[in-house]
Order: C-alpha cells, then sequence, then structure tokens
C-alpha cells in the first residue's frame, strides 16, 4: 500500500512538474515571437492528446503478475499506477481544457471554442487508441 501510494506520488510529480514547465516553455516562445500568438493556450492540448498517447500505450500494455515468473512482455502494476494515476493523471488536464473554452466563450470566441474542444477530444480519443494499438503490436511480436 504505502508503495503504490509512493509510485502514484512520485509519477504525479514527475506530471505535473512536466506539464508546467511545458507550459512556461510555450508562453515563453508566444512571447517572443507575436506570429504564434493564436496558439496561446494550445499546449493545454497537445499535453491532453501526448497524455491519452500514453495512457492509451499504458492500457494496451499486459500487467505482469509480480508473483509469478513470467517470460511475457508488460509491465508491474506499480509501474502502471505510476506512469497512469501518477504521471498521466497530473501531466492532463480536463480542468484547464474547461476553463480555456469557458474564456474563449466569454471573450467571443466561439469557433476557436469549438475547435478547440474538438481537438482536445477527437485527438485525445485517435492518440489514445493509437497508443493502445502500437503497444497491442509490439508486444505480439
Amino acid at each position: 500500500m504505502i508503495g503504490d501510494i509512493a509510485a502514484v506520488s512520485l509519477g504525479a510529480v514527475a506530471g505535473a512538474v512536466s506539464r508546467y514547465q511545458i507550459g512556461n516553455i510555450a508562453t515563453r516562445i508566444i512571447a517572443e515571437d507575436k506570429r504564434l500568438s493564436p496558439l496561446t493556450g494550445w499546449h493545454t492540448a497537445a499535453i491532453n492528446i501526448f497524455g491519452s498517447f500514453i495512457l492509451g500505450t499504458l492500457a494496451g500494455t499486459p500487467t505482469l503478475d509480480t508473483s509469478a515468473k513470467q517470460d511475457m512482455k508488460g509491465i508491474s502494476p506499480r509501474v502502471r499506477l505510476m506512469a497512469g494515476v501518477g504521471f498521466c493523471g497530473s501531466f492532463t488536464t480536463f480542468s484547464t481544457f474547461s476553463v480555456d473554452i469557458i474564456g474563449m466563450l466569454n471573450s467571443g470566441k466561439m469557433v476557436r471554442a469549438i475547435t478547440y474542444a474538438t481537438v482536445n477530444n477527437v485527438g485525445g480519443v485517435a492518440a489514445a487508441f493509437a497508443g493502445f494499438n502500437m503497444a497491442k503490436r509490439i508486444i505480439k511480436n
């Protein structure tokens, strides 16, 4: 139990710090080049889509039974917790996505809000599907 909590915590710290740093880098790059200003906030969509790919890959990877000797490819339950619940849980963000859309709607940017929501949702599901299938193909070989 304590080991699982530590694994989730470690993954969560790594995911949150990664998300924070990507946001800082994206904001700085956009501030330095005004031509990129239409991309403001889109780093959240990229993070959500990439996180969906990671979680899809984890979902497509078998969990090893750590109590039995196996020659099977896969990941341990603790690594799954660390990467899935911890890292992906704090790296991706539905709340920021939601607030971004509210901000766009309040600014009268209806088309941008719909596009943003569509890209996040369709892109996230497509990325998770791709990650899942990639893992299944790799594990099968």
